[in-house]
């Protein structure tokens, strides 16, 4: 058997994933070498400063600050800096100058996607990218590859940790959000300035990226609605309790049919939303990822696992790393992305979904059935409410009406009638406040 030469490594950026890669690269470069057929040598890291402090024993003589001479001299390129510029300049450099590509960048693959596996398709490269959607969770291959001659309808997952501690911490210790939060900063979970996790710009990036591999349809993340959990209280959470929910922060990709116009397209969305402790996302605790796949033929799937940490996300880089090697050795060119379905991107007023309302409306004869009337003239049937009237407040004003809390839940209903009835009962006198609307998925517990 002739030996093939040793495969030269750049790495670009040594965070807290990119020094682990480096470390279990060198610790561990035989044992992957011979998964491989052939040396994996790591040729340099390029970095802002080569004397910053880092997490891990690193040689310094790897460390480089010329990026664009460490890849043309490289085989395969990992990129780990996350960030549009200059990772999306660097990688076409890499690509164009013959050299597969290892990536972990959400937020590049997401605005431009399309532009990179163009360019690795012209030249035969390829470009991977399994821990840019779920940390250490395979998901991306069992999508594009294993899932290829499946029909995928409906994938739905908890793919950002940071909400997912918080919301857990909501549901399980009855923190506020704030609380919450305030603890997922200091145990590192959540960054100092957290808005891309909690206000949904993380999960929507992961969502394009599963989206247009469930769906081989090129997904814009500009195109995924995005709400985040800021506005999710504490007595929200005690209320899906009560019902028998839990709050969490969904992306949600389906293939589905316009009712208005009948063409067949793609909605994806992330948003807060009330699941049945019945599912299995509900078990889904701390930081943790899931992913649940709904495919014609194989059913129903289930991925779970670490979604961030630099260990665990250096783990999908390596095996992306070892794929790519072993392709050099077997020779061929790259295989292009299946984004040829072409699909339209559809509203998210298309979706069919359940809303959970809650209103505080005064407490007098012929409210219930103003409601109820609202509800009917939007063509949106209730499947269930629950009325609570408020105590006497001593500081209320003589003659002033009590108030009720209405808890309604829906049946299923296009998003955009049952936002229209959101919007008609705020406008009715009786209701004093809506103070809550949360989509509900999945069956009723």
């Amino acid at each position: 058997m002739i030996e093939y030469r040793n495969l030269r490594i750049a790495l670009l950026g040594a965070g807290s994933v990119g020094s682990q890669v480096a470390r279990l690269l060198l610790e561990q470069g035989d044992e992957l070498a011979s998964r491989v057929g052939a040396g994996l040598e790591l040729i340099g890291i390029a970095v802002r400063d080569v004397d910053a402090p880092r997490d891990t024993d690193i040689p310094r003589h790897l460390f480089t600050t010329d990026a664009h001479a460490l890849i043309r001299s490289a085989d395969i390129v990992i990129e780990l800096m996350g960030g549009i510029e200059p990772a999306r300049e660097l990688i076409l450099l890499a690509i164009n100058s013959g050299a597969d590509v290892v990536t972990g960048n959400k937020a590049l693959l997401a605005t431009h996607g399309p532009e990179l596996f163009d360019a690795a398709e012209q030249v035969g490269a390829q470009l991977y990218y399994e821990a840019a959607a779920g940390g250490a969770i395979p998901i991306i291959r069992p999508l594009r590859d294993s899932l290829a001659g499946d029909r995928v309808r409906r994938v739905m997952g908890i793919v950002n940790g940071t909400t997912n501690f918080i919301l857990d911490r909501m549901d399980v210790e009855g923190d506020t959000f704030e609380n919450a939060l305030a603890i997922a900063t200091a145990l590192g979970y959540a960054e100092a300035d957290p808005t891309a996790d909690v206000e949904g710009y993380d999960a929507a990036q992961k969502a394009a990226i599963l989206a247009s591999l469930a769906f081989h349809t090129a997904v814009p993340v500009e195109a995924v609605h995005r709400e985040g959990i800021t506005s999710v209280t504490a007595a929200q959470v005690e209320s899906a309790q009560k019902a028998g929910y839990v709050v969490k922060l969904l992306a949600i990709c389906e293939r589905l049919t316009d009712a208005q116009s009948g063409v067949e397209g793609v909605s994806v969305r992330v948003h807060p939303a009330l699941i049945s402790r019945r599912h299995p996302l509900a078990a889904v605790h701390d930081a943790k990822n899931a992913v649940f796949v709904q495919a014609e033929a194989a059913g129903d799937l289930m991925f779970y696992g670490a979604g961030a940490g630099g260990l665990e996300t250096a783990s999908a880089v390596l095996g992306d790393l070892v794929s790519a090697a072993r392709r050099h050795v077997a020779g061929g060119p790259g295989v292009g992305e299946s984004t040829h379905a072409n699909l339209p991107v559809l509203d998210i007023g298309a979706v069919s979904t359940r809303y959970q309302i809650t209103l505080t409306v005064t407490d007098k004869p012929g409210v219930l059935a103003q409601i109820a009337g609202l509800f009917s003239e939007h063509g949106v049937s209730v499947e269930a409410l629950q009325q609570t009237v408020s105590s006497a407040d001593p500081s209320r004003s003589a003659g002033e009406p009590l108030t009720a809390t209405l808890v309604i839940v829906t049946h299923e209903a296009s998003d955009a009638a049952l936002s229209a009835t959101v919007a008609a009962v705020s406008q009715n006198d009786a209701v004093v406040a809506v103070e809550s609307v949360l989509r509900v998925e999945g069956d009723t517990p």
